[in-house]
């Protein structure tokens, strides 16, 4: 199913790098910007992680919560987080529950090799769990910026 803006977004529960559990119902009453990456420590994923953390004072200026998701371990997401300092919340989706209930595992194009993997897609969901917005194939370099100006 493709999620589109006026949807109720998927709830779910994922671990994060501590291994404790967060639902994206934890948020409700707050607006989410819910982002879906590829790899840890992959030079776009890490620049677009950065770019985030960077932004990251303005989102929260506008209580606006920041949560990641790939199919990354939790000790993955840990340890990338503390190398980059990255200020806001990675889940970890191994079992591709969540990247499936969102439509972003899909066939990619690399170089002319074609592989399936998560495609680089972020929702904004509003206070009250409608998706509002979704950037499919976002660059790594402006999607916090984008998402920013957006709000």
């Amino acid at each position: 199913m493709i999620l589109e803006a006026g949807m109720k977004a998927p709830d779910f529960t994922l671990r994060d790098g501590a291994g404790k559990e967060v639902s994206l119902s934890d948020y409700r009453g707050r607006k989410v910007v819910l982002y879906f990456y590829p790899k840890d420590n992959t030079p776009g994923c890490t620049r677009q992680a950065c770019a985030f953390a960077g932004a990251y004072a303005g989102f929260r200026d506008k209580g606006v919560q920041v949560i990641g998701v790939s199919r990354d371990s939790i000790e993955s997401h840990r340890k990338f987080a503390e190398k980059h300092d990255l200020p806001f919340v990675l889940l970890s989706d191994p079992d591709l529950q969540v990247i499936q209930a969102y439509g972003v595992w899909g066939e990619k194009k690399l170089y002319g090799k074609v592989s399936f993997g998560v495609t680089r897609t972020t929702f904004l969901i509003d206070e009250n769990g409608i998706i509002r917005k979704v950037m499919r194939k976002v660059k790594p370099d402006t999607n916090a910026q984008e998402i920013l100006a957006e709000l």
